[in-house]
């Protein structure tokens, strides 16, 4: 509890001093208005994938962006309706409707509030660099792949806007940083259109846009077990999903600010923030990553100010100005996700040059982490994947550092053999083939002064030996264990079968 007041008090000492400038201020409020811009496509697109009224999208990025920004553990970062939810949920929705996704988002917060209280959030330690390198290359593909399909069969004019608009996303930054480009792009470029009555794509035409305010809301469904049995796994499935997603972009932030989040916070906020959105009648999300780079790489903005503010105009934008809204062109909004898609790719990490020095097993791990997640269209596959990947090279690697040696002879009927390493499941399993069980004298002496006993296979695979050399009327003597692998040693050995 101490490392999360800690943490909020440095948060609120920043959105102090923060309020206390006018520079850094207009930052964070210029950012979320970028943000909320950002969000509404994406929103009206991710309620489609889920089968649900726009609406439930743009209500939930709302209720997610606010509450994640009084809750979370990250200052900056945006949560919203998100396309990993929605794949998840969407076929419960087409099996059983809207209450039923209700239902699934409560019990969801719920899980993710029990998950990160006992200590998911630490996990994140075992996820390796290139694992984390192949997220943000597939972030990146991604954010530039669902940009084509607003490219394709359109009017011939959204081409020369899209240029136009990426020209000002590139340049603008050169001239000045006093306004963001994004916001310059969206507010010329749609006064442009409106002026010159361009008959070209626009927020209007994604979906309708809500024009009252949200309302309380609870699902009508049967509070029995078998409503359990159907919801339970799309829940769990949300929850893991939604915290590792979010976890995951909290500390690629946690790398471009070099500053420290509490993911443990940030873990149970997003339990918190579903629980409030299913409230409201929303279809939860997690943190986006896209919308996260343009509030943090591209706008610069650093506080908990941005991630509320975003969620305001979000509110303000669709229900109040929800006609002028309606007539941003798409092209707009696409150039400035290119440029994030741009922006967030590792470039460093395809260099030649670089992949030249790095280990062939890193590279491995970063392009299976690219492949699953751009395959599935979902960052939580990829990062499972990448990560698994990653031990079992990792497994290899290590075994194969492990070795047997013959070191000495004390006396005709004695053999000394050293055995060095790290043995665990991976390297003890070819140990048993590396004694002269036959040739060896009367009395063998085992010395693990230079190894590690990890696991039980590995004093299964010890036993094994000692029960080779005993069936040739041979003595086995095993020294040298540092006092983990003793104890390890002592309360397994004999006790798992013979042989075994």
């Amino acid at each position: 509890m101490a490392a999360t007041t800690l943490d909020t008090t440095a948060d609120d000492g920043t959105v102090r001093s923060a309020l206390r400038s006018p520079r850094r201020l207009k930052t964070e409020v210029l950012g979320g208005l970028v943000v909320a811009l950002a969000l509404i496509p994406e929103a009206i697109s991710f309620s489609i994938i889920a089968g649900v009224d726009p609406r439930v999208g743009l209500f939930a990025s709302f209720t997610m962006a606010v509450t994640i920004a009084i809750v979370g553990g990250r200052p900056a970062m945006i949560s919203a309706a998100t396309g990993a939810v929605a794949l998840v949920v969407a076929p419960l929705t087409r099996d059983y409707g809207i209450d039923y996704l209700i239902a699934t988002v409560l019990l969801a917060g719920v899980l993710q509030i029990v998950l990160s209280l006992l200590g998911v959030a630490k996990l994140m330690r075992f996820i390796p660099r290139s694992v984390m390198v192949g997220f943000v290359n597939a972030l990146a593909i991604l954010i530039f792949i669902t940009q084509i399909p607003h490219l394709i069969g359109v009017p011939w004019l959204v081409y020369p806007l899209l240029v136009c608009a990426m020209l000002i996303l590139i340049f603008l930054p050169k001239l000045t940083t006093a306004v963001p480009a994004p916001l310059v792009a969206i507010v010329v470029l749609t006064a442009v259109t409106a002026v010159f009555s361009f008959d070209v794509p626009n927020v209007g035409d994604e979906g309708e846009l809500p024009s009252s305010l949200p309302t309380l809301m609870f699902p009508d469904v049967p509070l029995t077990m078998h409503t359990l049995s159907i919801i339970a796994p799309f829940a769990l499935a949300m929850a893991l999903v939604g915290l590792l997603e979010s976890l995951m972009t909290a500390k690629l932030v946690d790398d471009i600010t070099d500053t420290h989040s509490n993911k443990t916070r940030e873990g149970w906020g997003q339990g918190v923030a579903n629980i409030v959105t299913g409230i409201f009648g929303g279809m939860g999300g997690c943190a986006m990553i896209g919308q996260t780079m343009i509030n943090v790489k591209v706008s610069g903005a650093r506080t908990r100010i941005s991630t509320f503010l975003a969620g305001v105009f979000l509110l303000i934008l669709v229900v109040g100005l929800g006609d002028v809204v309606a007539l941003i062109p798409m092209a707009v909004l696409v150039a400035v996700m290119i440029m994030v898609s741009v922006g967030t790719l590792d470039w460093h990490s395809i260099n030649p040059k670089t992949l030249r020095r790095m280990p062939l097993g890193e590279t491995v791990v970063m392009l299976v982490t690219v492949a699953v997640t751009v395959a599935t269209e979902n960052l939580a596959y990829g990062v499972i994947v990448g990560v698994i990947t990653a031990m079992v090279i990792f497994a290899r690697r290590v075994a194969h550092l492990t070795e047997v040696v013959d070191i000495a002879h004390p006396d005709e009927n004695t053999r000394v053999y050293a055995v060095r390493g790290e043995l665990f499941f991976a390297s003890s399993n070819d140990l048993i083939y590396q004694f002269d069980y036959a040739g060896d004298p009367q009395n063998v002496i085992i010395d693990l002064s230079g190894a590690h006993i990890w696991d039980a296979s590995t004093v299964a695979t010890l036993d094994a030996i000692t029960t080779k050399y005993a069936a040739r009327g041979k003595n086995v003597e095993i020294v040298g264990l540092d006092a983990a692998s003793a104890e390890r040693h002592v309360h397994l050995s004999g006790r798992m079968g013979a042989g075994h």
